[in-house]
């Protein structure tokens, strides 16, 4: 039997995440007092206690969502003992949650840098002027046509195929609107606009990218202990010298999740603990490779009675 982490990414979050498992596990509050110390802020805090708006502002949901995660697998670990895996794969931000995992980057670095993501995300483009939404009952090709004729010389393009029927698609307003418009003309059952604060994964994030290249050439990726699955190739990765320009590139490229876990799938791989805030993970993949059986992990209930 083979094994896989996964990791969730931004809409995971929740006012309370990882609190329990500070109260309960000694290596869950050490990972948290190591964010609280590489952001020079409260992470613990803001998780615990919220408020929401702050919670949900990018640049904390995505350290919040990567520690959660990571604060999950080291009690897991003292719990448990060592887990067992042989791949790794994570949601967006949760891709780098994942290389934290294979060991390919120190926590405390990723989240400092998961920090800058979010916050270079939000910044790259003026609020209001981009969006997303989730468009249900296309499937790729139909969608990608949809983007194009929607775009009209804006940007306009799928950024999350999500699997089971759902991918989210991304660009200027203007575009995505009559994207949702044009949409049930095209076979679509609905098309709902997304409450976010920036057009994720779509080339409108190319100044964000543009500072994470600079951040991550001086950081130090060391090789992976297990394969990660990239985003932007849905394939597994082992290169440590790949790692870098993937998670630039992940910022503007679609993410493949379905075909990510189709991959894990075809790999022999048929158990999966999804680790952190949540279950999104779980339901996405029951609809697209229901040989992957996937437990979620994020309370201290979870991992007392997790069979690992």
């Amino acid at each position: 039997m083979k094994r896989a982490l996964l990791f969730p990414g931004q809409g995971s979050q929740k006012v309370g995440m990882g609190a329990a498992l500070r109260e309960a596990f000694a290596p869950a509050r050490r990972v948290f007092e190591e964010a609280d110390d590489a952001l020079g802020m409260s992470l613990s805090k803001l998780c615990a206690e919220g408020p929401e708006a702050d919670l949900t502002r990018t640049e904390n949901t995505q350290p919040a969502i990567l520690t959660t995660s990571i604060a999950a697998l080291r009690a897991l670990e003292e719990e448990r003992g060592p887990v067992p895996f042989e791949a790794a794969a994570g949601h967006s931000l949760g891709e780098w949650t994942a290389l934290v995992a294979a060991g390919a980057l120190d926590f405390s670095d990723a989240v400092r840098l998961v920090r800058l993501r979010g916050q270079a995300m939000q910044e790259a483009v003026p609020v209001g002027q981009g969006a997303m939404a989730a468009i249900l009952g296309l499937d790729p090709v139909a969608v990608t046509e949809l983007c194009a004729e929607a775009a009209q010389g804006e940007v306009c393009q799928p950024a999350n195929f999500n699997g089971g029927g759902q991918i989210v698609i991304s660009g200027h307003a203007g575009a995505v609107d009559r994207a949702m418009a044009a949409a049930k003309t095209k076979g679509a059952m609905r098309a709902v606009a997304l409450q976010v604060s920036a057009p994720f994964h779509c080339p409108l994030m190319q100044p964000a990218a543009d500072r994470l290249r600079e951040a991550l050439a001086d950081i130090a990726i060391k090789p992976l202990r297990v394969p990660v699955v990239s985003n932007v190739t849905a394939q597994p990765n082992h290169d440590a010298g790949e790692v870098a320009r993937l998670l630039v590139e992940q910022v503007t490229a679609p993410v493949r999740w379905e075909e990510s876990m189709l991959r894990l799938e075809q790999d022999g791989v048929s158990r999966a603990l999804e680790l952190g805030a949540g279950s999104v993970l779980r339901g996405l993949c029951k609809r697209i490779a229901r040989g992957i059986s996937v437990v979620s992990v994020g309370e201290p209930d979870d991992i007392r009675s997790l069979e690992v």
